[in-house]
Protein backbone atom coordinates (compact mmCIF):
# COMPACT_ATOMS: atom_id res chain seq x y z
CA UNK A 1 0.00 0.00 0.00
CA UNK A 2 0.90 3.62 -0.35
CA UNK A 3 0.65 5.42 2.87
CA UNK A 4 0.73 9.52 2.58
CA UNK A 5 1.46 11.28 6.07
CA UNK A 6 1.02 15.02 6.65
CA UNK A 7 2.62 15.54 3.84
CA UNK A 8 3.34 19.54 3.05
CA UNK A 9 5.53 20.81 0.25
CA UNK A 10 6.09 24.74 0.44
CA UNK A 11 8.27 26.83 -2.31
CA UNK A 12 8.89 29.81 -0.76
CA UNK A 13 5.51 31.47 0.56
CA UNK A 14 3.42 29.11 -1.13
CA UNK A 15 2.38 26.14 -0.06
CA UNK A 16 1.19 23.63 -2.93
CA UNK A 17 0.37 20.80 -0.44
CA UNK A 18 -0.72 20.99 2.74
CA UNK A 19 -0.76 18.24 4.93
CA UNK A 20 -2.29 15.37 2.80
CA UNK A 21 -2.89 12.52 4.82
CA UNK A 22 -4.28 8.86 2.01
CA UNK A 23 -3.86 5.64 2.15
CA UNK A 24 -4.01 4.17 -1.43
CA UNK A 25 -4.11 0.21 -1.94
CA UNK A 26 -3.80 -2.50 -4.45
CA UNK A 27 -6.69 -3.36 -6.66
CA UNK A 28 -8.41 -0.02 -6.82
CA UNK A 29 -8.01 2.66 -9.36
CA UNK A 30 -8.35 6.15 -7.48
CA UNK A 31 -9.26 9.26 -9.08
CA UNK A 32 -7.63 12.80 -8.17
CA UNK A 33 -9.70 15.44 -9.23
CA UNK A 34 -8.88 18.93 -9.37
CA UNK A 35 -8.75 22.39 -11.26
CA UNK A 36 -4.94 23.31 -12.81
CA UNK A 37 -3.21 24.91 -9.88
CA UNK A 38 -4.92 22.09 -7.30
CA UNK A 39 -2.11 20.14 -5.79
CA UNK A 40 -2.86 17.22 -7.78
CA UNK A 41 0.22 16.36 -10.14
CA UNK A 42 2.40 17.99 -7.18
CA UNK A 43 1.04 15.02 -5.02
CA UNK A 44 1.58 12.49 -7.90
CA UNK A 45 5.48 13.98 -8.48
CA UNK A 46 5.44 13.43 -4.28
CA UNK A 47 4.87 9.58 -4.56
CA UNK A 48 6.48 9.17 -7.25
CA UNK A 49 9.91 10.79 -5.78
CA UNK A 50 10.33 13.60 -8.02
CA UNK A 51 9.55 15.78 -5.25
CA UNK A 52 11.04 16.75 -2.14
CA UNK A 53 8.85 17.14 0.49
CA UNK A 54 8.92 20.39 3.71
CA UNK A 55 7.26 17.69 6.31
CA UNK A 56 5.81 14.78 6.48
CA UNK A 57 6.46 11.23 4.59
CA UNK A 58 5.23 8.88 1.87
CA UNK A 59 5.51 4.87 2.44
CA UNK A 60 5.18 2.82 -0.49
CA UNK A 61 5.07 -0.60 -0.06
CA UNK A 62 7.22 -0.65 3.50
CA UNK A 63 9.75 1.89 1.90
CA UNK A 64 9.80 5.26 2.42
CA UNK A 65 10.41 7.86 -0.20
CA UNK A 66 13.30 9.68 -0.12
CA UNK A 67 14.69 7.80 3.27
CA UNK A 68 14.81 4.16 1.98
CA UNK A 69 14.65 4.80 -1.66
CA UNK A 70 14.76 7.61 -3.77
CA UNK A 71 12.24 6.26 -6.06
CA UNK A 72 9.24 3.56 -5.61
CA UNK A 73 10.89 0.21 -6.50
CA UNK A 74 8.20 -0.86 -8.98
CA UNK A 75 6.18 2.75 -10.81
CA UNK A 76 5.24 3.47 -14.35
CA UNK A 77 4.61 7.21 -14.32
CA UNK A 78 2.71 9.85 -17.15
CA UNK A 79 2.89 12.89 -15.34
CA UNK A 80 2.89 15.99 -17.53
CA UNK A 81 4.02 15.39 -21.09
CA UNK A 82 5.60 12.44 -21.98
CA UNK A 83 9.74 12.35 -22.09
CA UNK A 84 10.17 11.45 -25.91
CA UNK A 85 13.33 11.17 -27.75
CA UNK A 86 11.95 13.17 -30.83
CA UNK A 87 14.37 11.56 -33.90
CA UNK A 88 13.27 8.00 -32.53
CA UNK A 89 10.21 6.31 -33.41
CA UNK A 90 7.05 5.54 -31.03
CA UNK A 91 8.55 1.65 -31.09
CA UNK A 92 11.78 2.60 -30.53
CA UNK A 93 11.06 5.27 -27.63
CA UNK A 94 9.05 2.71 -25.62
CA UNK A 95 11.78 -0.17 -26.59
CA UNK A 96 14.23 1.99 -24.67
CA UNK A 97 12.92 2.46 -21.75
CA UNK A 98 11.67 -1.47 -21.46
CA UNK A 99 15.02 -2.59 -22.07
CA UNK A 100 15.84 -1.37 -18.46
CA UNK A 101 14.20 -4.27 -17.28
CA UNK A 102 14.09 -6.41 -20.34
CA UNK A 103 10.68 -7.83 -19.25
CA UNK A 104 8.57 -6.92 -21.84
CA UNK A 105 9.26 -8.29 -25.04
CA UNK A 106 9.17 -6.71 -28.96
CA UNK A 107 6.64 -8.90 -29.44
CA UNK A 108 4.16 -7.10 -26.90
CA UNK A 109 5.53 -3.54 -27.73
CA UNK A 110 3.96 -3.94 -31.13
CA UNK A 111 0.96 -5.45 -30.25
CA UNK A 112 0.35 -2.73 -27.64
CA UNK A 113 0.67 -0.26 -30.74
CA UNK A 114 -1.47 -1.64 -32.68
CA UNK A 115 -4.21 -2.10 -29.92
CA UNK A 116 -3.89 1.20 -29.51
CA UNK A 117 -4.26 2.19 -32.82
CA UNK A 118 -0.21 2.76 -33.64
CA UNK A 119 1.23 1.16 -36.37
CA UNK A 120 3.87 -0.74 -34.76
CA UNK A 121 6.02 -0.89 -37.75
CA UNK A 122 5.96 2.76 -39.16
CA UNK A 123 9.45 4.36 -39.58
CA UNK A 124 7.84 8.20 -38.60
CA UNK A 125 9.70 9.70 -36.03
CA UNK A 126 8.12 10.85 -33.08
CA UNK A 127 8.57 14.64 -34.00
CA UNK A 128 6.36 14.66 -36.39
CA UNK A 129 3.75 12.83 -33.99
CA UNK A 130 0.49 14.82 -33.16
CA UNK A 131 -0.21 15.77 -29.54
CA UNK A 132 -2.53 12.59 -29.43
CA UNK A 133 -0.02 9.82 -30.78
CA UNK A 134 2.81 11.04 -28.13
CA UNK A 135 0.24 10.49 -25.69
CA UNK A 136 -0.16 7.29 -26.26
CA UNK A 137 3.52 6.61 -26.39
CA UNK A 138 3.49 7.86 -22.97
CA UNK A 139 0.63 5.99 -21.74
CA UNK A 140 1.95 2.62 -23.30
CA UNK A 141 5.96 3.43 -21.46
CA UNK A 142 3.59 4.02 -18.35
CA UNK A 143 1.73 0.65 -18.13
CA UNK A 144 3.66 -1.70 -20.86
CA UNK A 145 5.64 -3.30 -17.59
CA UNK A 146 2.71 -3.48 -15.45
CA UNK A 147 4.38 -1.89 -12.37
CA UNK A 148 3.15 -2.29 -8.62
CA UNK A 149 2.22 1.36 -8.58
CA UNK A 150 0.58 3.39 -11.86
CA UNK A 151 0.61 7.14 -12.12
CA UNK A 152 -1.32 8.57 -15.19
CA UNK A 153 -1.85 12.44 -15.01
CA UNK A 154 -4.08 13.98 -17.25
CA UNK A 155 -4.13 11.04 -19.97
CA UNK A 156 -6.61 11.63 -21.85
CA UNK A 157 -4.56 15.20 -22.85
CA UNK A 158 -5.47 14.90 -27.29
CA UNK A 159 -6.94 11.64 -27.32
CA UNK A 160 -10.14 11.12 -29.30
CA UNK A 161 -12.94 9.26 -27.93
CA UNK A 162 -12.14 6.02 -29.34
CA UNK A 163 -8.80 6.20 -27.65
CA UNK A 164 -10.47 7.27 -24.97
CA UNK A 165 -12.70 4.27 -24.22
CA UNK A 166 -9.55 2.09 -24.89
CA UNK A 167 -7.67 3.58 -22.13
CA UNK A 168 -10.42 3.42 -19.54
CA UNK A 169 -10.46 -0.51 -20.51
CA UNK A 170 -6.71 -0.59 -20.25
CA UNK A 171 -6.87 0.87 -17.14
CA UNK A 172 -9.31 -1.34 -15.45
CA UNK A 173 -8.00 -4.57 -16.52
CA UNK A 174 -4.53 -2.95 -14.56
CA UNK A 175 -6.79 -3.18 -11.47
CA UNK A 176 -8.08 -6.87 -11.39
CA UNK A 177 -3.98 -7.50 -12.12
CA UNK A 178 -3.85 -6.02 -8.45
CA UNK A 179 -2.08 -2.69 -9.38
CA UNK A 180 -2.70 0.59 -7.20
CA UNK A 181 -3.91 2.90 -10.32
CA UNK A 182 -3.95 6.84 -9.20
CA UNK A 183 -5.36 8.86 -12.11
CA UNK A 184 -5.56 12.43 -12.12
CA UNK A 185 -8.05 14.47 -14.15
CA UNK A 186 -9.62 17.77 -14.12
CA UNK A 187 -12.84 15.58 -15.55
CA UNK A 188 -14.70 14.45 -12.43
CA UNK A 189 -17.13 12.35 -15.36
CA UNK A 190 -14.00 10.76 -16.91
CA UNK A 191 -13.10 9.34 -13.42
CA UNK A 192 -16.33 8.10 -11.80
CA UNK A 193 -16.52 5.91 -15.32
CA UNK A 194 -13.32 3.81 -13.53
CA UNK A 195 -12.44 5.05 -10.28
CA UNK A 196 -13.60 2.75 -6.74
CA UNK A 197 -12.89 6.22 -4.82
CA UNK A 198 -12.69 10.14 -6.24
CA UNK A 199 -10.48 12.07 -4.41
CA UNK A 200 -11.05 15.83 -4.47
CA UNK A 201 -8.09 18.58 -4.58
CA UNK A 202 -8.15 22.35 -4.03
CA UNK A 203 -5.47 24.56 -3.35
CA UNK A 204 -3.32 21.89 -2.16
CA UNK A 205 -5.83 20.22 0.23
CA UNK A 206 -7.30 17.67 -0.08
CA UNK A 207 -11.39 18.75 0.24
CA UNK A 208 -14.35 16.85 1.68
Amino acid sequence: MIKIEKVTKRFGGNTVLDNINLNFYPGKIYGIQGKNGSGKTMLMRAISGLLSLTHGQIEVFGDVIGKDRDFPRSIGILIEHPGLLNELTGFENIKMVMSIKNIVSDGEIRKALSDFDLDPNSNLKVRKYSLGMKQKIGILMAILEKSEVIILDEPTNGLDESSVRKLKEMILDLKDENRIIIVASHDREDLEEISDEIIQMELGRVSN
